[in-house]
């Protein structure tokens, strides 16, 4: 029976490189996936482009594919990635850039586009936000940008045309793993229950590290070996849709049912019903069997009629965060830090307030991640640092927390030291449910 191998080149925006090229080397592959876009950072890039018509795509697109994209001409591997986030055409026009200078004669290069709906949104205005049951027109702040999420279309549309590299902006993370299966074996868009076994496949590589135990590693409980090389995985796929998750032989990290187990729970809130773009995927029988070290056959994923709507990701100018961090060590630290946070406190009533929309004090260490104010510690910690964070509608009154907390050097408790303080603007994500007939995914080819 016909099988292919994909690798996993990435599971988010800012992952390592090397393991990637590990596997185009030594992985035997036929693709490799390169899964680069989450929810906020497709917005983020958005705004990157209307700063500047070339930019927008994944900010370390150029470093991969300097790499990248010789050892797939060399190895005969084609790549998939959604790198070109709000701006695929860009993306792509730089890897022609990037493959002529290496030579990489004859290599094609294609865009996927049509995910961008921002042009048609105003007809989408009365339609209900998910996190605020809301009607879209009532959603704070400018909207930035609109993109559905594609499936496997325009993916396929290219890899007919022959292309060997394929960058997309907002598909659905399972799709650029599951292109290559629908593609090499024929499966029909309508074969449910092979859409589902390739979304389970999918979703299992789309996090890189996370399936080989990079997550799921917990000292003394857990134990992972070989975590500082750690290995990203490989699906084994056949033609039936069955197949299994391995890695290179000597990379480090581990494949076993218990870390893809970890990893199929990962983003999926009902694992009966996964709606993606192409499939309804039923996960729920999913079996793991260790068939080998590091080889594990994933069985029991079947899938449903896909729906007549796709997720849409809104980005919107949602506010400004200034936020400050001091440290206090020593005996008497946490005293001091809780005088700092009094300090802050009072200032803040003094010349800001009511003007936060949200505020919160935290001390690192002792609150900061459960949010207890009584959390109580049996004995004095050693350092501590202060945190203080406000959420306002503009710049200038945001500024107000980082510079407060940065006067602690001088006008605060004793012994502060390490003070950082910044002012970042706030791109905040909402979704909504549009017509699939309202998104035409779209190819462009580009021959180096």
């Amino acid at each position: 029976m016909k099988k292919i191998r994909i690798g996993s080149g990435a599971g988010y925006a800012g992952d390592r490189l090397e393991p990637s090229l590990e596997l185009i080397e030594k992985g035997n592959l036929d693709y490799i996936s390169y899964e680069c876009l989450a929810e906020r950072t497709i917005a983020i890039g958005q705004q990157a482009k209307l700063k500047d018509p070339t930019k927008g795509y994944n900010g370390l697109l150029e470093h991969r594919m300097e790499k990248a994209l010789p050892l797939c001409w060399e190895h005969k591997v084609k790549l998939i990635t959604n790198m070109g986030s709000a701006n695929p055409q860009a993306a792509a026009k730089k890897c022609v850039e990037i493959a002529e200078k290496h030579g990489l004669t004859g290599m094609k290069i294609a865009c996927v586009i049509g995910d961008d709906i921002l042009p048609m949104i105003d007809n989408y205005m009365d339609t209900e936000v998910w996190e605020t049951h809301e009607p879209l027109s009532k959603l704070p702040g400018k909207i930035v940008s609109a993109n559905a999420y594609l499936g496997v279309e325009g993916i396929l549309k290219a890899l007919e045309q022959g292309a060997d590299v394929v960058i997309t902006g907002r598909v659905a993370d399972p799709a650029i793993f599951m292109a290559p299966a629908i593609f090499e074996f024929g499966w029909s868009l309508e074969d449910w229950d092979k859409l589902g076994k390739g979304t389970m496949m999918g979703h299992l590589l789309e996090c890189g590290g996370q399936a080989t135990g990079g997550y799921y590693a917990e000292p003394g409980k857990k134990d992972v070996p070989g975590m500082g090389h750690l290995g990203f995985p490989i699906a084994e796929i056949c033609e039936d849709g069955s197949f299994a998750i391995t890695k290179v032989e000597g990379a480090g990290g581990v494949v076993t049912p218990s870390t893809l187990s970890e990893q199929i729970v990962y983003e999926i809130h009902d694992p009966e019903k996964y709606l993606t773009p192409d499939v309804v995927a039923n996960f729920k029988q999913v079996k793991f069997t260790e068939a080998a070290k590091d080889y594990v056959v994933v069985e029991g994923a079947t899938g449903k009629e896909k729906t007549d709507t796709l997720k849409c990701s809104i980005g919107y100018q949602d506010c400004f965060i200034g936020d400050g961090e001091i440290s206090y060590g020593g005996p008497g630290c946490l005293s001091r830090a809780k005088l700092a946070i009094e300090i802050i406190k009072e200032r803040l009533a003094l010349v800001a307030d009511g003007m936060f929309d949200e505020l919160k004090f935290d001390l690192i260490g002792c609150n900061s991640l459960y949010w207890n104010p009584d959390f109580k510690y049996n004995e004095e910690p050693s350092e501590v640092r202060v945190r203080v964070a406000g959420r306002a509608s503009t710049k200038a009154v945001a500024d107000i927390i980082p510079n407060e907390v940065e006067a602690l050097y001088t006008n605060g408790p004793a012994g502060g030291c390490g003070a950082v303080k910044r002012t970042r603007e706030i791109v905040s994500v909402a979704s909504i449910l549009v017509n699939r007939n309202d998104v035409t995914p779209t190819v462009e080819i580009f021959t180096v």
